[in-house]
């Protein structure tokens, strides 16, 4: 590179929540090495993701539609890191990308965009998620829902709530509140419906021989951020689950422990198995041995859900 050319491309989706997340990524960088604004360059990149929204991500492809183009371009050489949304990108990623640095977590929570709570649901309310886990915890607490499908970005998804299409949809708080929108929505407590794998962080990839962007990308790494997120995303690869498996999970730091919380459920809500598991940082095993403890006992039903079940 010249002088004058950019310290590091950072390859982003279009949307404006990732835009929004690839600006807060620049803005750590500056930071932390005392650069510009033009020392890190945006380069917005259209996956499949962003340009299939009339079916649900299950059964186009799952998470790989988000993140393989990006992928390439990574390993192309015409960026030299990506900003993914870390609850968007799979368990098993290719070789040569290399899983650097994220962000400090933002609210996991989920909103309610529509009415006040999901008890103020009216009886058999329509409420639009894409959401395999969305859709089955809302129909452990309420059976009466109706689930349709719902895709598009924040701002689509709430003009279509907005429009009638639906009486209520769901949002992760972190997505509103990094695009301005703190007050939208009503949190739904965690102990009520605990959130996808990762929901809340941001994570920034790079090619795996890359010393010099790994050495960039470490200085913004939050370790505790960094720990919780593979300890959910350990459990999820242990479960063996996909797109269509309805899991949530939740880590949580405290000094030199992690406390991971999981539930697995039937697509339908009416099964639901949950349990935790506290444990020393770098015991790599413990998410595995949750996983397992799940599973142990479930209905044929929901084993199936999950690749690893026998």
């Amino acid at each position: 590179m010249t002088a004058s050319s950019p310290k590091l491309r950072l390859g982003t989706r279009g949307s404006p929540l990732a835009l929004a997340q690839a600006h807060m990524t620049r803005a750590a960088l500056v930071a932390a090495h005392g650069w510009t604004d033009d020392d890190v360059e945006i380069v917005t990149i259209t996956t499949d993701g962003d340009t299939i929204q009339d079916r649900p991500l299950a059964e186009i492809g799952g998470k790989a539609l988000w993140t393989k183009t990006l992928d390439r371009a990574l390993i192309e050489g015409r960026t030299d890191a990506s900003v993914h949304s870390m609850k968007d990108v799979e368990t098993i990623r290719p070789e040569g990308i290399a899983l650097v640095a994220m962000l400090e977590r933002a609210d996991v929570r989920d909103r309610l965009i529509g009415a006040d709570s999901i008890d103020a649901l009216r009886q058999g309310a329509v409420i639009g998620t894409a959401s395999p886990r969305r859709a089955a915890q809302l129909r452990r607490l309420r059976p009466d829902l109706k689930i349709v499908s719902f895709r598009g970005n924040v701002a689509t998804r709430i003009t279509r709530v907005e429009n009638g299409e639906a009486d209520a949809t769901m949002l992760a708080a972190a997505g509103l509140d990094r695009l301005g929108h703190p007050g939208v929505g009503a949190a739904v407590d965690i102990d009520a419906m605990l959130p996808a794998v990762a929901q809340g962080a941001v994570g920034i990839e790079c090619r795996s021989d890359d010393a010099t962007t790994r050495q960039y990308l470490t200085a913004i790494d939050h370790g505790a951020t960094h720990a919780c997120v593979a300890a959910e995303r350990a459990l999820l690869a242990a479960l063996g689950g996909s797109c269509h498996s309805p899991v949530g999970v939740l880590a949580r730091f405290d000094g030199e422990l992690i406390h991971l919380r999981a539930e697995i459920l039937t697509e339908d809500g009416a099964e639901h198995r949950g349990g935790a598991k506290e444990f020393v940082v770098g015991d790599t095993d413990a998410p595995a041995r949750l996983a397992a403890e799940l599973l142990d006992g479930a209905s044929p039903g929901l084993a199936a859900l999950f690749s690893c079940a026998s």
